[in-house]
Protein backbone atom coordinates (compact mmCIF):
# COMPACT_ATOMS: atom_id res chain seq x y z
CA UNK A 1 0.00 0.00 0.00
CA UNK A 2 1.33 3.49 -0.57
CA UNK A 3 0.35 6.18 1.41
CA UNK A 4 0.77 9.87 0.61
CA UNK A 5 1.35 12.22 4.10
CA UNK A 6 1.42 15.67 3.57
CA UNK A 7 2.83 17.81 6.54
CA UNK A 8 1.83 21.58 6.73
CA UNK A 9 3.26 22.25 10.48
CA UNK A 10 5.70 21.15 12.61
CA UNK A 11 3.41 19.61 14.85
CA UNK A 12 2.01 17.20 12.16
CA UNK A 13 5.45 15.56 11.92
CA UNK A 14 4.87 14.08 15.49
CA UNK A 15 1.32 12.83 14.82
CA UNK A 16 2.61 10.58 11.81
CA UNK A 17 5.96 9.54 12.53
CA UNK A 18 5.09 6.71 14.28
CA UNK A 19 1.94 5.31 12.37
CA UNK A 20 4.78 5.77 9.36
CA UNK A 21 7.15 3.82 11.10
CA UNK A 22 4.92 0.95 12.41
CA UNK A 23 3.67 1.01 8.54
CA UNK A 24 6.94 0.58 6.62
CA UNK A 25 7.56 -2.58 9.22
CA UNK A 26 4.45 -4.07 8.09
CA UNK A 27 5.54 -3.50 4.72
CA UNK A 28 3.95 -0.12 2.69
CA UNK A 29 5.86 2.58 1.49
CA UNK A 30 4.69 6.15 2.91
CA UNK A 31 6.02 8.99 0.88
CA UNK A 32 5.98 12.55 3.27
CA UNK A 33 5.67 15.94 1.51
CA UNK A 34 6.41 19.14 3.53
CA UNK A 35 6.24 22.30 3.64
CA UNK A 36 8.71 24.47 5.00
CA UNK A 37 7.67 26.24 8.17
CA UNK A 38 9.39 26.51 11.26
CA UNK A 39 10.75 22.98 12.79
CA UNK A 40 9.10 20.68 10.48
CA UNK A 41 11.46 19.74 8.11
CA UNK A 42 14.42 19.80 10.74
CA UNK A 43 11.56 17.40 12.67
CA UNK A 44 11.32 14.98 9.49
CA UNK A 45 15.39 14.89 9.41
CA UNK A 46 15.72 14.28 13.03
CA UNK A 47 13.30 11.08 12.77
CA UNK A 48 15.34 10.18 9.97
CA UNK A 49 12.09 10.12 7.68
CA UNK A 50 13.24 11.46 4.03
CA UNK A 51 10.48 13.92 2.04
CA UNK A 52 9.72 16.39 -0.59
CA UNK A 53 10.36 19.94 0.14
CA UNK A 54 7.14 21.86 -1.54
CA UNK A 55 8.24 25.39 0.07
CA UNK A 56 7.32 27.92 2.04
CA UNK A 57 3.84 28.86 2.79
CA UNK A 58 2.79 32.46 2.42
CA UNK A 59 1.07 35.10 4.63
CA UNK A 60 -2.02 36.96 4.14
CA UNK A 61 -5.28 35.77 2.74
CA UNK A 62 -4.14 36.85 -0.90
CA UNK A 63 -0.89 35.08 -0.38
CA UNK A 64 -2.23 31.86 1.55
CA UNK A 65 -4.86 31.74 -1.50
CA UNK A 66 -1.73 31.92 -4.06
CA UNK A 67 0.45 29.27 -2.03
CA UNK A 68 -3.06 27.14 -2.12
CA UNK A 69 -3.09 26.85 -5.81
CA UNK A 70 0.86 26.51 -5.94
CA UNK A 71 0.23 23.56 -3.42
CA UNK A 72 -2.02 21.80 -5.17
CA UNK A 73 -0.48 21.77 -8.52
CA UNK A 74 2.87 20.67 -6.85
CA UNK A 75 1.35 18.19 -4.85
CA UNK A 76 -0.62 16.64 -7.91
CA UNK A 77 3.03 16.23 -9.42
CA UNK A 78 4.48 14.56 -6.46
CA UNK A 79 1.68 12.36 -6.55
CA UNK A 80 1.14 11.38 -10.18
CA UNK A 81 4.86 10.49 -9.99
CA UNK A 82 4.42 8.21 -6.54
CA UNK A 83 0.97 6.91 -7.56
CA UNK A 84 -0.33 6.68 -3.53
CA UNK A 85 -2.96 4.24 -2.65
CA UNK A 86 -4.00 6.99 -0.21
CA UNK A 87 -3.47 10.69 1.32
CA UNK A 88 -3.03 11.01 5.09
CA UNK A 89 -3.02 14.72 6.50
CA UNK A 90 -3.83 16.51 9.38
CA UNK A 91 -7.20 19.56 8.41
CA UNK A 92 -5.40 21.70 5.31
CA UNK A 93 -6.63 21.52 2.43
CA UNK A 94 -4.13 20.35 -0.55
CA UNK A 95 -3.63 16.74 -0.10
CA UNK A 96 -7.40 16.05 -0.22
CA UNK A 97 -8.07 18.39 -3.07
CA UNK A 98 -5.48 16.25 -5.01
CA UNK A 99 -6.78 13.27 -4.24
CA UNK A 100 -10.17 14.00 -5.33
CA UNK A 101 -8.37 15.04 -8.59
CA UNK A 102 -6.59 11.36 -8.49
CA UNK A 103 -9.86 9.52 -7.51
CA UNK A 104 -8.30 8.07 -4.47
CA UNK A 105 -9.21 7.97 -0.86
CA UNK A 106 -8.47 11.07 1.55
CA UNK A 107 -8.25 10.56 5.34
CA UNK A 108 -7.78 13.36 7.81
CA UNK A 109 -7.65 14.20 11.16
CA UNK A 110 -8.50 17.50 12.85
CA UNK A 111 -8.92 19.04 16.23
CA UNK A 112 -9.00 22.33 15.30
CA UNK A 113 -12.79 23.56 15.39
CA UNK A 114 -12.04 27.47 14.42
CA UNK A 115 -10.17 26.32 11.62
CA UNK A 116 -13.47 27.16 9.32
CA UNK A 117 -11.50 27.98 6.14
CA UNK A 118 -9.95 24.88 6.09
CA UNK A 119 -13.52 22.89 6.82
CA UNK A 120 -14.61 24.59 3.73
CA UNK A 121 -11.36 23.54 1.66
CA UNK A 122 -11.35 20.27 2.79
CA UNK A 123 -14.25 18.76 4.14
CA UNK A 124 -15.76 18.60 0.59
CA UNK A 125 -12.95 16.79 -1.00
CA UNK A 126 -11.92 14.30 2.56
CA UNK A 127 -13.17 10.50 2.27
CA UNK A 128 -13.40 11.12 6.04
CA UNK A 129 -12.52 12.97 8.85
CA UNK A 130 -11.42 11.79 12.22
CA UNK A 131 -12.04 14.27 15.48
CA UNK A 132 -11.67 13.45 18.70
CA UNK A 133 -15.06 12.44 20.66
CA UNK A 134 -14.66 15.92 22.58
CA UNK A 135 -15.10 18.41 19.23
CA UNK A 136 -17.44 20.96 19.61
CA UNK A 137 -18.35 20.81 15.84
CA UNK A 138 -20.65 18.16 13.91
CA UNK A 139 -18.80 17.97 10.23
CA UNK A 140 -21.92 15.66 8.63
CA UNK A 141 -21.86 11.88 7.43
CA UNK A 142 -17.82 12.15 6.88
CA UNK A 143 -16.52 12.54 10.67
CA UNK A 144 -15.74 9.87 12.93
CA UNK A 145 -14.82 10.52 16.37
CA UNK A 146 -12.56 9.11 19.01
CA UNK A 147 -12.09 8.94 22.16
CA UNK A 148 -8.61 10.68 22.47
CA UNK A 149 -5.83 13.45 21.69
CA UNK A 150 -4.00 13.62 18.86
CA UNK A 151 -1.16 14.55 20.93
CA UNK A 152 -1.22 10.59 22.27
CA UNK A 153 -0.27 9.72 18.46
CA UNK A 154 3.64 10.32 20.22
CA UNK A 155 3.19 10.80 24.06
CA UNK A 156 1.39 7.95 25.08
CA UNK A 157 4.03 5.83 27.03
CA UNK A 158 4.05 3.30 24.09
CA UNK A 159 5.90 5.57 22.55
CA UNK A 160 7.24 8.13 24.54
CA UNK A 161 9.80 7.98 28.04
CA UNK A 162 10.73 11.59 29.44
CA UNK A 163 14.02 11.81 29.47
CA UNK A 164 15.56 13.14 32.66
CA UNK A 165 18.89 14.70 31.44
CA UNK A 166 16.71 17.85 30.67
CA UNK A 167 17.27 19.01 34.45
CA UNK A 168 20.88 18.82 33.55
CA UNK A 169 20.51 21.26 30.23
CA UNK A 170 18.27 23.32 31.83
CA UNK A 171 20.67 23.82 34.95
CA UNK A 172 18.10 22.76 37.51
CA UNK A 173 17.69 20.91 40.69
CA UNK A 174 15.38 17.94 40.85
CA UNK A 175 13.30 19.41 43.61
CA UNK A 176 13.32 22.83 41.76
CA UNK A 177 10.37 24.42 40.48
CA UNK A 178 10.23 25.49 36.74
CA UNK A 179 8.01 26.75 34.35
CA UNK A 180 7.51 27.08 29.98
CA UNK A 181 5.82 29.97 29.06
CA UNK A 182 5.00 30.14 25.22
CA UNK A 183 3.67 32.73 22.59
CA UNK A 184 2.53 32.11 19.87
CA UNK A 185 2.76 34.54 16.39
CA UNK A 186 -0.69 33.97 15.31
CA UNK A 187 0.25 34.19 12.16
CA UNK A 188 -2.26 30.79 11.37
CA UNK A 189 -5.09 30.84 8.62
CA UNK A 190 -7.06 30.15 11.54
CA UNK A 191 -5.38 33.27 13.77
CA UNK A 192 -6.84 35.73 11.74
CA UNK A 193 -8.54 38.57 14.43
CA UNK A 194 -6.19 37.25 17.47
CA UNK A 195 -3.74 39.43 19.13
CA UNK A 196 -2.76 37.08 22.28
CA UNK A 197 -1.50 38.31 25.69
CA UNK A 198 -0.29 41.85 25.82
CA UNK A 199 3.16 43.14 25.87
CA UNK A 200 2.41 44.28 29.11
CA UNK A 201 0.99 40.96 30.83
CA UNK A 202 3.50 38.81 29.54
CA UNK A 203 5.80 41.09 31.09
CA UNK A 204 3.43 41.07 34.45
CA UNK A 205 3.14 36.89 33.89
CA UNK A 206 7.15 36.35 33.76
CA UNK A 207 7.26 38.41 36.68
CA UNK A 208 5.14 37.09 38.88
CA UNK A 209 5.78 33.24 37.67
CA UNK A 210 9.52 34.01 38.29
CA UNK A 211 9.43 34.77 41.84
CA UNK A 212 8.21 31.11 42.75
CA UNK A 213 10.27 29.13 39.59
CA UNK A 214 12.87 29.31 37.39
CA UNK A 215 11.16 30.46 34.55
CA UNK A 216 11.66 29.24 30.45
CA UNK A 217 10.24 31.12 27.68
CA UNK A 218 9.51 29.20 24.15
CA UNK A 219 8.39 32.28 21.58
CA UNK A 220 7.53 32.47 17.47
CA UNK A 221 8.41 35.38 17.30
CA UNK A 222 10.84 38.14 18.96
CA UNK A 223 10.94 38.75 22.20
CA UNK A 224 12.07 42.94 23.97
CA UNK A 225 15.11 42.71 25.53
CA UNK A 226 14.18 41.98 29.22
CA UNK A 227 12.16 38.87 28.58
CA UNK A 228 14.79 37.64 25.59
CA UNK A 229 16.91 36.50 28.47
CA UNK A 230 14.62 33.93 29.39
CA UNK A 231 14.35 32.46 26.11
CA UNK A 232 14.88 28.57 26.62
CA UNK A 233 18.21 27.15 24.52
CA UNK A 234 18.14 23.81 24.47
CA UNK A 235 17.92 20.92 21.73
CA UNK A 236 14.72 21.55 19.63
CA UNK A 237 13.66 17.52 20.19
CA UNK A 238 14.04 18.29 23.86
CA UNK A 239 10.96 20.40 24.91
CA UNK A 240 8.57 17.65 25.35
CA UNK A 241 11.22 16.23 28.64
CA UNK A 242 11.35 20.01 29.74
CA UNK A 243 7.38 19.95 29.88
CA UNK A 244 7.26 16.78 31.28
CA UNK A 245 9.59 17.53 34.19
CA UNK A 246 8.10 21.12 34.50
CA UNK A 247 5.86 22.53 36.98
CA UNK A 248 3.37 24.44 34.90
CA UNK A 249 2.89 24.88 31.04
CA UNK A 250 1.86 28.78 30.48
CA UNK A 251 0.89 30.59 27.29
CA UNK A 252 -1.02 30.78 24.41
CA UNK A 253 -0.45 27.71 22.15
CA UNK A 254 -3.24 24.47 22.09
CA UNK A 255 -1.16 22.10 21.15
CA UNK A 256 1.48 22.39 24.17
CA UNK A 257 -1.23 22.79 26.54
CA UNK A 258 -2.41 19.41 26.02
CA UNK A 259 0.88 18.21 25.53
CA UNK A 260 1.28 19.26 28.76
CA UNK A 261 -1.83 17.36 29.91
CA UNK A 262 -1.43 14.30 28.47
CA UNK A 263 2.50 14.08 30.24
CA UNK A 264 0.71 14.89 33.85
CA UNK A 265 1.40 18.85 33.74
CA UNK A 266 -0.82 20.95 34.36
CA UNK A 267 -1.15 24.23 31.47
CA UNK A 268 -2.35 27.83 31.42
CA UNK A 269 -4.13 28.27 27.84
CA UNK A 270 -5.31 31.67 26.52
CA UNK A 271 -7.60 32.10 23.28
CA UNK A 272 -10.85 33.59 22.72
CA UNK A 273 -11.97 30.17 20.59
CA UNK A 274 -10.55 27.48 22.80
CA UNK A 275 -10.65 24.04 21.58
CA UNK A 276 -13.07 21.37 22.25
CA UNK A 277 -9.78 19.20 23.69
CA UNK A 278 -8.85 21.72 26.00
CA UNK A 279 -12.07 22.35 27.36
CA UNK A 280 -12.23 18.12 28.00
CA UNK A 281 -9.27 18.15 29.57
CA UNK A 282 -10.48 20.56 32.17
CA UNK A 283 -13.59 19.42 32.73
CA UNK A 284 -12.61 15.85 32.56
CA UNK A 285 -9.35 15.72 34.33
CA UNK A 286 -8.62 19.48 35.33
CA UNK A 287 -5.52 19.37 34.38
CA UNK A 288 -5.75 22.68 31.43
CA UNK A 289 -7.55 25.55 33.05
CA UNK A 290 -8.76 27.38 29.43
CA UNK A 291 -8.89 31.48 29.56
CA UNK A 292 -10.15 34.01 26.37
CA UNK A 293 -7.47 36.97 25.60
CA UNK A 294 -9.45 39.76 27.25
CA UNK A 295 -7.41 41.75 30.24
CA UNK A 296 -9.70 40.32 32.73
CA UNK A 297 -9.20 36.59 31.98
CA UNK A 298 -5.19 37.69 31.42
CA UNK A 299 -5.23 38.72 34.93
CA UNK A 300 -7.09 35.44 36.13
CA UNK A 301 -4.70 33.30 34.00
CA UNK A 302 -1.65 34.74 35.97
CA UNK A 303 -3.37 34.61 39.39
CA UNK A 304 -4.19 31.01 38.65
CA UNK A 305 -0.59 29.96 37.53
CA UNK A 306 0.56 31.77 40.69
CA UNK A 307 -1.74 29.48 42.74
CA UNK A 308 -0.55 26.28 41.11
CA UNK A 309 2.97 27.31 42.08
CA UNK A 310 2.31 27.76 45.37
CA UNK A 311 0.86 24.44 46.29
CA UNK A 312 3.56 21.71 46.79
CA UNK A 313 1.45 19.07 46.03
CA UNK A 314 0.13 19.60 42.97
CA UNK A 315 2.94 17.90 40.67
CA UNK A 316 2.32 14.70 42.17
CA UNK A 317 -1.33 14.79 42.01
CA UNK A 318 -1.44 16.08 38.25
CA UNK A 319 1.41 13.09 37.08
CA UNK A 320 -1.63 10.99 38.40
CA UNK A 321 -4.37 12.45 36.29
CA UNK A 322 -1.63 11.21 33.22
CA UNK A 323 -2.33 7.69 33.80
CA UNK A 324 -5.71 8.36 33.74
CA UNK A 325 -5.71 9.93 30.53
CA UNK A 326 -4.07 7.37 29.40
CA UNK A 327 -6.14 4.51 31.07
CA UNK A 328 -8.98 6.25 29.68
CA UNK A 329 -8.03 6.93 26.01
CA UNK A 330 -7.37 5.02 22.72
CA UNK A 331 -3.68 4.51 21.35
CA UNK A 332 -4.27 7.41 18.71
CA UNK A 333 -1.60 5.87 16.23
CA UNK A 334 -2.87 2.22 16.49
CA UNK A 335 -6.40 3.96 15.84
CA UNK A 336 -4.62 5.46 12.31
CA UNK A 337 -3.21 1.98 11.20
CA UNK A 338 -6.56 0.57 12.23
CA UNK A 339 -8.27 3.28 9.69
CA UNK A 340 -6.20 3.62 7.06
CA UNK A 341 -5.47 -0.86 6.59
CA UNK A 342 -9.21 -0.54 5.67
CA UNK A 343 -8.29 0.59 2.88
CA UNK A 344 -5.76 -1.20 1.68
CA UNK A 345 -7.48 -3.58 -1.07
CA UNK A 346 -4.67 -5.69 -2.16
CA UNK A 347 -3.09 -7.07 0.87
CA UNK A 348 0.21 -7.06 -0.46
CA UNK A 349 3.67 -5.11 0.57
CA UNK A 350 5.19 -2.33 -1.24
CA UNK A 351 9.03 -3.41 -3.17
CA UNK A 352 11.53 -0.79 -2.74
CA UNK A 353 11.48 0.61 -5.94
CA UNK A 354 8.07 2.61 -5.30
CA UNK A 355 10.04 5.81 -4.71
CA UNK A 356 12.56 4.88 -7.85
CA UNK A 357 10.75 7.73 -9.66
CA UNK A 358 10.57 10.24 -6.70
CA UNK A 359 12.79 12.40 -5.65
CA UNK A 360 13.24 12.67 -1.89
CA UNK A 361 15.20 14.84 0.32
CA UNK A 362 17.40 13.04 2.90
CA UNK A 363 19.01 14.03 5.89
Amino acid sequence: MRILIDINHPAHVHYFRNFSKLMVEKGHAVLFVSRDKEMAQRLLNLYQISFINRGKGKDGKIGKFLYLLYADYKLLQIASSFKPDLFLNFLHPYPSQVAALMGKPSLVFSDTEHATLHHKLTIPFATKVFTPSCYRTDLGQKQVRFKGYMELAYLHPAYYKPNPEILELLQVREDEKFVIVRFVSWAAAHDFNHTGMSLANKRKAVLALSKLARVFVTSEGQLPEDLEQYRISIPFDKMHDAIYYSSLLFGESATMASEAAVLGTPSIFMDNDGRGYTDDEESRYGIVYNFTESEADQQKAIERAVSILEDDNSQHRYKKVRDRIVSECINTTEFMIDQVLQYNLNQLPVPEESFSNVSLTNR
